[in-house]
């Protein structure tokens, strides 16, 4: 553990990336085969799941400590991070644990099936073996808040600097669904997968959104349109009768779709296609909300399936006959894809994503407005002779989204951010009205400026109401534009929506609070979205 533990400082003090390649190149040199896979889980974010909850740690470090509870929350929102703030006020350790790695890990996850005293016992013991660092990163390794500013993809250059081994076989390894208590370093890293070849997605072509006006990208003719669709960016391969199923996530998901796995037998081995995997019933998309119901569930269970199936919007052909064609241009790809489809039905669960016709630039402008009536984001402007490139490229393909959904809300709580925001409030609760009362409907924290921010921060301080922990009520004096995606109902949330990635876009001190929108102006957004 000392030697994660040195790796970590090495790797937070530095922002070089090659400083940080070089450092974990060496830490893959000096441990041993299980703490190098775990090394490898916890950068590529496969950490133990979490088995004693924040609450219980603060109690019993407050305890350790010797301090009131209430000491420690203040502490814990000055430093701005739980894992740190625990390791700085705990005492001096006691013993000494030269422990590995993979041992702490094993420690952590057998506390799951412990009692609370018997996890208290547990834990305070492992702090009084532990400096200050190994403190910090075992708090960490507990809550899962491990970021060091460490990409999976540096991650995979170190580990190619330390095998010899090609990066993009690397990555192709470490991706899908693999557990370290369930393979070794040898066979997951050094060991070529039989299906390894076959299995391999291409690197995703990425869009960059359109900021000016599109009549900057020259005439309309060049470009072709479509619909940018509200689902997960994904790969869907054929080859030698299997099919594998990618996120643009490089996760490996064929498994959580069983939908598709009929596609191994309909669709010609070398094939692989470039779509979203989109919720889809009755002809029409359902909304991201929906399959955020089936993302993360390890059992896609009969009513799942049937209450949210999914289907694959097609945009690309990457390959075709087992041919590389990402080099062809974007309109002779468009035509293969069409015939592919033609020629082998899918009985809609891969249907084609069509293209939107227009001959003039405010044309187009007003299919981007109606959006959200065809259950999109915006448009994708695609030009018809670009090849499919690896990455985010600008020139060739852009995103035009729709303007946000937005409505003026009331703040009424607020709360210190994190890191090195921990002195600023940072995270706001609004509200609208409903009659007289305000009603809480939406979270946000982005969309100030550091100034504002620093603004807001000495007026809360001089108009809390109320303290409930870390929150504090404030006084309904200030309105704010609330930008936002999407929005639906929810019987979770006291007003009854929830909305899909909410924002400040602006503090409206123009406005008094009480010209701040309505509970029922909310709703009708709502039945307008859903329709």
């Amino acid at each position: 553990m000392k030697h994660f533990a040195d790796l970590y400082t090495q790797l937070d003090q530095t922002t070089k990336t090659n400083a940080k390649v070089d450092a974990l190149a060496r830490y893959f040199e000096q441990a041993d085969a299980e703490d190098r896979l775990w090394t490898v889980a916890i950068l590529s974010h496969r950490r133990p799941r979490r088995t004693v909850n924040s609450t219980l740690l603060r109690t019993w470090a407050a305890e350790m400590a010797g301090i009131p509870l209430w000491l420690f929350e203040e502490s814990y929102h000055i430093v701005g991070d739980l894992s740190e703030a625990i390791a700085l006020a705990l005492p001096r350790q006691q013993t000494e644990n030269p422990r590995s790695l993979t041992y702490w890990i094993e420690y952590i996850k057998s506390l799951g099936q412990l009692e609370e005293g018997e996890k208290k016992e547990q834990i305070t013991s492992a702090w009084n073996s532990m400096g200050y660092t190994e403190r910090l990163v075992f708090n960490k390794l507990i809550m899962g808040g491990f970021r060091i500013g460490v990409s999976q993809k540096l991650m995979v250059r170190a580990l190619s600097q330390y095998t010899g081994i090609d990066e993009n076989i690397l990555a192709h390894r470490i991706m899908g669904n693999w557990d370290p208590a369930e393979t070794s370093f040898e066979s997951l890293i050094l060991t070529k997968d039989p299906l390894e070849d076959i299995s391999k997605p291409y690197p995703f072509y990425l869009a960059y959104a359109l900021e000016d006006d599109p009549e900057e990208l020259g005439g309309p003719g060049e470009w072709l349109a479509e619909r940018k669709w509200d689902g997960i960016r994904g790969q869907l391969i054929v080859r030698k009768d299997e099919l594998f199923v990618w996120s643009r996530g490089e996760e490996l998901v064929t498994d959580k779709f069983p939908e598709y796995h009929p596609l191994a037998g309909l669709l010609p081995n070398g094939t692989v296609i470039d779509g979203e995997i989109l919720p889809f019933k009755d002809g029409k998309p359902l909304t991201f909300n929906d399959l955020q119901t089936r993302i993360g569930r390890k059992n896609v269970t009969k009513s799942i399936l049937k209450k949210v199936p999914v289907a694959m919007m097609a945009y690309d052909l990457l390959e075709w006959q087992g041919e590389d064609i990402r080099h062809y241009p974007l309109h002779e790809r468009r035509l293969l894809l069409e015939q592919l489809m033609e020629n082998h039905p899918a009985g809609g669960v891969l249907l084609l994503s069509k293209t939107v016709p227009f001959s003039q630039w405010e044309v187009l402008a007003e299919e981007r407005n109606n959006s959200r009536e065809h259950h999109s984001e915006g448009l994708m402007l695609k030009r018809k002779d670009s090849e499919y490139k690896a990455g985010r490229k600008k020139g060739d393909w852009w995103k035009w989204k729709v303007d946000p959904l937005s409505i003026d809300a009331v703040m009424i709580y607020a709360q210190r951010g994190h890191g090195r925001r921990a002195n600023l409030f940072t995270d706001f609760t609004f509200a609208v009205w409903d009659g007289d009362a305000l009603v809480p409907f939406a979270k946000a924290y982005s969309g100030l400026t550091d100034k504002e921010f620093r603004e807001i921060t000495t007026w809360v301080r001089r108009n809390t109401r109320e303290r409930f922990g870390p929150v504090h009520s404030v006084e309904p004096t200030y309105v704010f534009e609330i930008a936002f995606e999407g929005i639906r109902a929810s019987t979770r949330h006291k007003s009854g929506v929830a909305l899909r990635f909410p924002r400040i876009s602006r503090w409206r001190k123009d406005k008094p609070v009480r010209e701040a929108n309505t509970l029922e102006e909310l709703q009708k957004i709502l039945e307008v979205y859903k329709g």
